[in-house]
């Protein structure tokens, strides 16, 4: 079997053994529900509801507030209790709306009722998926109606499902593709009718043979589908390493994947698709991956959005140890939480808790310059450069060396054998350069219309001399 990969990224241990054999199970959690506003890339969602408000399962709590936004959707029935600021994954509060789930799961009239799909126009697809709140689920957050709309649906050669699952310890999407790959494709087919020209393609890494084999025999001799095996490597699930190991083409930051004539959404996100457009169901749940060696009963659960971490975790069983570290997401692009008082959204892959945190258990060193990091790169950067621009405060130098095509995975600090927070530096001096560029952009707004302003002043001084002459 021919495997696909990329250049460079690295080989974490994989963890996927805790939770990759555990079925996937719903969970009914109670009390209170929180949605933010801000569960994607783009513009907040605007709350179209208030305190008192009894809301239904299904029913719009949040109207995208602008063209790259998303709707958010209330996965419960209940009272409104509060439109406030509550606290993210991120450490930071977001406006949301909270709910008190009364238990009852009443649904608004239409949910569940199946659809003709291969009989829908492409815009009645695109208007579904925008009205169902998708995002893309494999963490990215972005809206997928957007996503959906390219500039030209004629250039689009490729639609790759991506089930590669790269991050250490996460099976979320492996038990999808194990339990749930009729749903995906179902999304997939919903997806190239909007795209006559493209190939579906569902990647997934070799290390997951048994979800090759199974979806595989699902699609038989379709020649529209097929199935890609890539070659087990971090990050082989990031989008640019993803179009390069399946179609050979490139894309850097400036670029979207339609530049290259591409398309890519994560499994979950096309089940999502099939539900809304098929089963005409919103985005109300995801499968999330709960693991870590400090973890009770690893699992792989169906959760509401808008439940809590800690009643997630507790369903689970609780800790069995105390956790040096909790990670949303997994170990290497995950964020590191501080509390499990917060709500699952539409980008949540993971919680992870565990007994040991390597990183504060291994001091950092000086750089040795093993090159290590360059090798590893999946973006052909230099880090040791890089770093010395950073820490000199040279955002200039950073931009020169391509820093802000970094795509923060990770791969660097993880080979860096002195332990040195490679990754975090280039977050934040690539935060450091985007914050330069606004305030140099809106200087530039300002010259710009002193400029227009003085014209027009002189213009109009012109016109009254000339007046002035003739009288």
């Amino acid at each position: 079997m021919k495997l696909f990969t990329f250049k460079g990224g690295a080989h974490p241990n994989e963890g996927k053994a805790l939770s990759e054999n555990c079925r996937i199970r719903a969970l009914d959690l109670q009390g209170e529900f929180v949605f933010p506003m801000s569960q994607h890339i783009g513009a907040p969602a605007k709350p179209v509801v208030a305190p008192g408000d009894r809301v239904l399962a299904g029913q719009k709590l949040g109207e995208a507030g602008g063209f790259i936004s998303a709707d958010v959707i209330s996965s419960v029935s209940g009272t409104v209790k509060a439109v406030e600021p509550r606290m993210q994954v991120s450490g930071f509060p977001v406006m949301s709306v909270v709910v008190e789930n009364d238990g009852l799961y009443e649904t608004v009239p239409g949910i569940g009722e199946k659809r003709d799909y291969h009989a829908l126009s492409k815009e009645e697809i695109r208007n579904i998926v925008r009205e169902a709140g998708i995002v893309g689920l494999g963490g990215a957050g972005f809206p997928t109606a957007v996503k959906l709309m390219p500039k030209n649906d004629e250039g689009i050669d490729w639609f790759i499902a991506n089930g590669s699952e790269c991050e250490p310890f996460l099976t979320s999407d492996y038990r999808m593709l194990m339990e749930e790959a009729e749903r995906i494709i179902g999304g997939l087919e919903i997806c190239l009718q909007l795209f006559p020209h493209a190939k579906g393609v569902i990647a997934i890494e070799d290390n997951k043979p048994e979800a090759i084999a199974h979806v595989q025999e699902l699609l038989g001799d379709r020649e529209d589908i097929r199935v890609a095996a890539l070659k087990t490597k971090y990050p082989e699930g990031g989008e640019r390493q993803l179009i390069n190991a399946v179609t050979g083409r490139y894309i850097n930051s400036g670029m979207l994947p339609a530049d290259a004539g591409c398309i890519v959404d994560n499994v979950a996100t096309l089940a999502a698709i099939y539900d809304a457009v098929a089963e005409s169901t919103p985005l109300m749940e995801k499968v999330i991956t709960i693991t870590g060696d400090a973890v009770t009963e690893p699992a792989n659960v169906k959760v509401r959005l808008g439940a809590s971490y800690q009643a997630v975790l507790e369903a689970c069983g609780g800790l069995r140890v105390r956790a040096r570290k909790m990670i949303c997401g997994g170990p290497m692009m995950g964020q590191a939480l501080f509390e499990t008082d917060c709500p699952v959204t539409k980008p949540s892959s993971a919680l992870c808790a565990f007994a040991h945190d390597e990183v504060a258990e291994n001091p950092t060193t000086p750089c040795i310059r093993c090159g290590r990091c360059v090798e590893a790169c999946p973006e052909f950067l230099v880090p040791p450069m890089m770093v010395k621009a950073a820490t000199h405060d040279d955002l200039a130098g950073f931009e020169k060396l391509n820093g802000m095509e970094c795509m923060e995975c990770g791969t660097c600090s993880y080979v860096c054998p002195a332990r040195r927070p490679l990754t975090q530096i280039f977050k934040q001096a690539r935060k450091m350069v985007m914050a330069d560029r606004k305030v140099k952009a809106a200087e530039q707004k300002q010259r710009e219309a002193h400029e227009a302003a003085a014209k027009l002043e002189a213009e109009q001084k012109k016109a009254a001399d000339q007046a002035a002459e003739k009288e």
